[in-house]
């Protein structure tokens, strides 16, 4: 009777924390509240950041009962500091894949444990060191975004895209173009900058990130009718569908170009065949690759990131699947 009784417990215990999970489908996935601390702390990517926030409060523990202790991941904007740990560890809020990843890697030199993962849109830039692992857990894509009421194509050929990020072709269709890159510190724009053939220190005249006031895949930006940004596939996605993903709608006028005659979006879902698309990943410090709290979350196919329900969030949140979720093949410095 003692055994039957610990197991009805055991499946009240598990539903209720099952009807916590559900419920946070219902309320915007953000920060972790204030003053609720967990083991792996992540920073950067705000292409990644809403799907992370859905696998920190999906987390389950090793017999699969909902653990939201496991993963927090906060943001690339809000609050200019950030606060991870019960005590110390206040830090600037870093915004965009390089600017969490050097958090991260000064985190790790300066010994002060605030910071455990970087989401990532990129993979490594520096590959003279393996001090860092960069994990895939799931497939992103980047294409183009103008108005909707803007008289710019809205398909192009790549091309035609590198000649007008090289400022090449400064007018279509009788409209001056201006191309905007996101803020300094963001995956998306050293990525895009190299799809468009562009080093970053040496850009051509016409490309602006506007002082850094165009945040990444923030519509809003588009505020002329030559305005043109790369934009994640994948967020624009999760925002459309901002009742069940649970994120701000940022999408403003944006529409999302074809690019090479390639529809950016099928089936719901980033098209996988789209000319543009790179994997997304989880960065930790390569010696901590072993710690159980950081392979349960991100490392193997059986990792929290990985497995089936992690899938069903990576559908919503507009991301293919990566065949090598979970891989710590790729390593590098930053």
């Amino acid at each position: 009777m003692r055994v039957n009784s610990m197991r009805r417990a055991a499946v009240v215990v598990a539903g209720t924390a099952l009807l916590s999970v559900s419920a946070l489908t219902n309320t915007a996935l953000a920060d972790p509240a204030q003053g609720e601390y967990r083991q792996l702390v992540g920073v950067g990517s705000d292409t990644t950041q809403d799907v992370m926030n859905r696998h920190g409060s999906l987390s389950v523990d090793s017999n699969g009962i909902p653990d939201k202790q496991l993963i927090a991941s906060y943001d690339a904007t809000g609050s200019v500091n950030v606060k991870t740990r019960r005590s110390k560890c206040s830090l600037p809020r870093p915004n965009g894949s390089s600017a969490g990843i050097t958090a991260l890697v000064n985190d790790v030199a300066a010994g002060t444990k605030c910071i455990d993962f970087a989401r990532s849109s990129r993979g490594p830039q520096d590959t003279t060191t393996t001090d860092l692992t960069f994990i895939p857990f799931a497939k992103d894509g980047v294409t183009y975004a103008v108005r909707k009421d803007s008289g710019l194509p809205k398909s192009l050929t790549k091309a035609t895209l590198v000649k007008i990020y090289n400022c090449q072709t400064r007018k279509l269709n009788g409209i001056t173009i201006t191309p905007l890159i996101p803020q300094a510190g963001s995956g998306t724009r050293s990525f895009w900058l190299k799809q468009m053939g562009l080093v970053e220190g040496s850009l051509p005249s016409c490309v602006t990130d506007r002082a850094g006031a165009v945040q990444e895949h923030d519509g809003r930006a588009l505020t002329g009718a030559g305005d043109i940004m790369p934009f994640s596939i994948p967020q624009f996605i999760s925002q459309a569908n901002a009742a069940k993903t649970k994120v701000e709608d940022r999408r403003g006028a944006a529409a999302l170009g074809k690019l090479d005659g390639h529809v950016p979006v099928f089936n719901g879902v980033l098209n996988l065949k789209f000319p543009i698309t790179r994997d997304v990943y989880n960065v930790v410090q390569t010696s901590r690759l072993g710690i159980s709290s950081v392979k349960s979350a991100f490392v193997g196919k059986t990792s929290q990131v990985c497995v089936n329900g992690a899938k069903d969030s990576v559908r919503l949140y507009g991301f293919g699947k990566a065949a090598n979720c979970g891989s710590t093949v790729l390593k590098g410095k930053s």
